[in-house]
């Protein structure tokens, strides 16, 4: 079969187009949802992690957050998905729900990581200027300290969508038809692999690099502010 047809095969014959763009449809809801849920997990973990009682142990939630972050950052993803659909999940038929709660769990443990690199790069002298202000150390924190945190640490989270968004790849274990899964069904419909891989890959890269571009001019504008 010459290129050009394995082209027609893989993408206009039976509008097969249509499954790509719905494959791509999926990927970007389960990394949408899965990336906010992460940001949020991650934020709260990060801080339980860090917070220390007056002897400068942990405390328990401290230490459930801690477990939390090293448990989920020293396993697979994919058995983090298939534990979340056979067993945690396994009444739901909601491939989408799924997939969003086991990345976006997956995601808030490297999300509290990066955060945490985020606060240790602020000026402890922050805190200090804070509480000094009649500021509590929560108060602080979350007007003071998080915001610059967050502006530290913003390019790193951008990387860790990129990332979660090319992991979703693997959602096709649990049956859910996104942009990876749609190129294998092509793959087994046409018997061959080379043109629904390659236009799956280009779409993938399509995708991340626009977000390339979107996050480079966000970072640039957050540079700009903090020089004026």
């Amino acid at each position: 079969m010459s290129l050009s047809e394995q082209f027609y095969s893989a993408f206009i014959k039976n509008n097969r187009w249509q499954l790509y763009l719905q494959g791509l449809g999926k990927t970007i809801e389960v990394t949408f949802f899965a990336a906010m849920l992460g940001l949020v997990l991650g934020t709260v973990a990060c801080l339980l992690n860090m917070q220390r009682s007056r002897n400068g142990k942990r405390t328990v939630l401290s230490g459930i957050a801690y477990v939390y972050i090293d448990v989920i950052r020293g396993t697979p993803t994919m058995i983090q998905l298939l534990i979340m659909w056979n067993v945690i999940m396994a009444a739901s038929k909601n491939k989408i729900l799924v997939a969003s709660l086991a990345f976006g769990i997956n995601s808030g443990a490297y999300v509290a990581e990066i955060i945490r690199g985020g606060i240790q790069s602020v000026d402890p002298g922050q805190m200090e200027a804070g509480r000094s202000l009649g500021l509590t150390r929560i108060m602080t924190m979350k007007s003071i300290i998080l915001p610059q945190a967050f502006k530290n640490c913003f390019p790193s989270l951008l990387n860790e969508f990129i990332t979660l968004l090319k992991e979703t790849s693997i959602a096709g274990a649990v049956g859910l038809a996104e942009l990876t899964h749609a190129s294998d069904q092509i793959s087994s419909a046409t018997f061959s692999y080379l043109m629904p891989l390659l236009g799956a890959a280009l779409m993938y890269f399509a995708v991340v690099k626009f977000l390339s571009l979107v996050f480079g001019k966000v970072e640039k504008k957050l540079r700009e502010s903090d020089n004026r």
